[in-house]
């Protein structure tokens, strides 16, 4: 984007444009390049709008209020099927419920990223084929490869949410980078607004039992449901429309909690060799520390993205090359114990989708690492290391793509 920006300093309406068209991209972009350009006129206004201190909220446009209230209706009109249908609720939301809010969000950035005409049959074949397949497969609650199917399909839709987000099927390093950091945006958004909602629901039921009105069910049902679907849909909304919301807040969060899952981590190792726990033998143990495993990943991935996007300090990324590392022990551990497993029992279906999925952590891990020691050692920065998780992406979305959809027939629906 800053050759686009460039070439068109002098044309105010391709500019706009391009603003419009991904705000928080623009402002990152354009702000690298202003101190070459602070000569100019334009450069100094896009300077002074950009980077105004808003004392307010922005609630954007009519109509981009208007989507967002009509998508959120319709997340929560889907989250209610099974009552308007007769669907079983089990059925109905043990495969479904990534419906309820990833179609919604992909609608909402392929209208706001203009996504050529391609990319949106693509992206809407992709939701149609993932919804028929899910609901087509045969199977039982003690089918191992129908629960990993309908547990990989939310991932599998969330690879489609990263094309939407991009604009469309690009190969655009920077893109995928800026996904990551609008995941974890989002988290922090939506977690908020859930708060919120919790505190207005306490207070709503309580001051309704004081007057001896029990709104409970009522409230549930039409409220509860429909406010669930919509958290998501209004905290992607307002993370788009007022990054300054959370870019302060994301930097600061990944400085604290870098150093304290490192902390804990090497902690939970020595109390594992102190207490003698066994992760060969102990299954639920294992699949726990495998969640462990990519919970820390989840931080170390949020952490870089937010060092590439401010000022980092080399004690950061040491911290970051530590975790790292333990993480990499983690994940031996953890690959060992799942090969131990497959010895002596055999390759099952959740044992390949262990086995594969830790084997991809182990290479993405390494990458990271090794380019975190560049960083370390001055012969590299860390916008490369960003790269690398960007370019690793694709990966992670071809084997949820695998595990939802091939494995079933892999492994004959058992």
């Amino acid at each position: 984007m800053k050759n686009e920006i460039i070439a068109n300093l002098d044309n105010p309406r391709q500019l706009e444009k391009l603003y419009r068209n991904n705000k928080p991209i623009f402002k990152r972009e354009f702000n690298d390049l202003y101190p070459q350009l602070s000569q100019n006129p334009y450069a100094n206004f896009w300077n002074a709008r950009l980077n105004y201190d808003e004392e307010g909220l922005s609630w954007g446009g009519g109509k981009d209020l208007l989507f967002i209230l009509v998508v959120s209706l319709m997340a929560g009109t889907v989250a209610k099927l099974p009552e308007i249908l007769s669907i079983p609720e089990e059925f109905f939301y043990t495969r479904n419920v990534g419906f309820i809010v990833f179609p919604f969000l992909i609608a909402y950035f392929v209208w706001k990223r203009n996504a050529d005409s391609q990319s949106l049959l693509l992206l809407v074949g992709a939701l149609l084929g993932a919804l028929v397949f899910i609901n087509l497969l045969p199977g039982t609650d003690k089918s191992d490869t129908l629960i990993l199917s309908r547990l990989h399909m939310p991932l599998f839709l969330w690879s489609l949410l990263c094309v939407a987000f991009a604009g469309g099927f690009r190969h655009d390093l920077r893109q995928r980078l800026d996904y990551l950091s609008f995941n974890g945006e989002l988290i922090i958004m939506t977690g908020l607004i859930l708060l919120a909602g919790g505190v207005l629901t306490g207070i709503t039921i309580n001051l309704f039992a004081l007057i001896g009105l029990r709104i409970e069910e009522f409230y549930v049902q039409y409220v509860v449901i429909f406010g669930l679907p919509a958290a998501p849909l209004l905290g992607t909304y307002l993370t788009q429309t007022n990054p300054q919301l959370v870019n302060k807040v994301s930097p600061v969060i990944a400085r604290i909690f870098c150093p304290l899952v490192l902390v804990t981590l090497v902690a939970y190792l020595i109390a594992i060799l102190m207490y003698q726990k066994d992760p060969y033998n102990d299954r639920e143990f294992l699949l726990l520390f495998n969640a462990l495993l990519v919970g820390v990943m989840a931080i170390i991935f949020f952490s870089i993205t937010e060092s590439t996007r401010s000022e980092v300090y080399r004690f950061e990324i040491l911290l970051l090359f530590l975790l790292s590392a333990v993480t990499i022990i983690v994940n031996g551990i953890a690959i060992s114990a799942i090969l131990f497993r497959i010895s002596e029992w055999g390759f099952t279906p959740n044992r390949t989708v262990v086995l594969g999925s830790n084997l991809l952590i182990l290479v993405n891990l390494a990458l990271v690492t090794l380019k975190l020691f560049r960083v370390l050692t001055r012969r590299g920065d860390i916008a490369e290391v960003g790269r690398v998780m960007a370019a690793y992406l694709p990966i992670y979305f071809l084997w949820a793509a695998i595990v939802t959809f091939l494995f079933p027939f892999l492994f004959g629906f058992r």
